[in-house]
């Protein structure tokens, strides 16, 4: 299967701005999610219920840096992401998500953020 790289970014865009009936649509049964604060597998439930509360993020952009396809059922990319939190704060990581096809389309089954410093500041020694 030849992977359409736009259909997945679009996914991509989605999980970050989608509501509770994306993430429910779109992601698989169970999604490993690996966050600086947590690290689980969740339930599609539970991962879309981390969408109920709508606007959580604006200015989305997105700078793919690179995309497997390890089987002919699953994709895997990575990406620079920097957006805007709904209290203001600018955002930016490495985001890293692996999706499988399944009879309905493409579901995330995992999702990954490596936080990057804001530019402009110095790293704490």
């Amino acid at each position: 299967m030849t992977v359409n790289r736009d259909e997945l970014l679009e996914l991509e865009r989605e999980f970050w701005t989608g509501d509770e009936q994306f993430f429910a649509e779109n992601a698989d049964r169970e999604c490993l999610v690996a966050f600086p604060e947590m690290a689980c597998v969740m339930s599609n439930a539970d991962l879309a219920a981390t969408a109920r509360k709508p606007n959580r993020w604006r200015n989305l952009e997105i700078k793919l840096q690179g995309i497997v396809e390890p089987g002919s059922d699953i994709v895997v990319l990575t990406y620079e992401a920097k957006a805007v939190r709904e209290n203001g704060e600018p955002y930016s990581a490495l985001v890293s998500t692996g999706y499988v096809h399944r009879l309905q389309g493409w579901k995330m089954m995992f999702h990954a953020h490596a936080p990057l410093q804001p530019e402009g500041s110095k790293a704490r020694n």
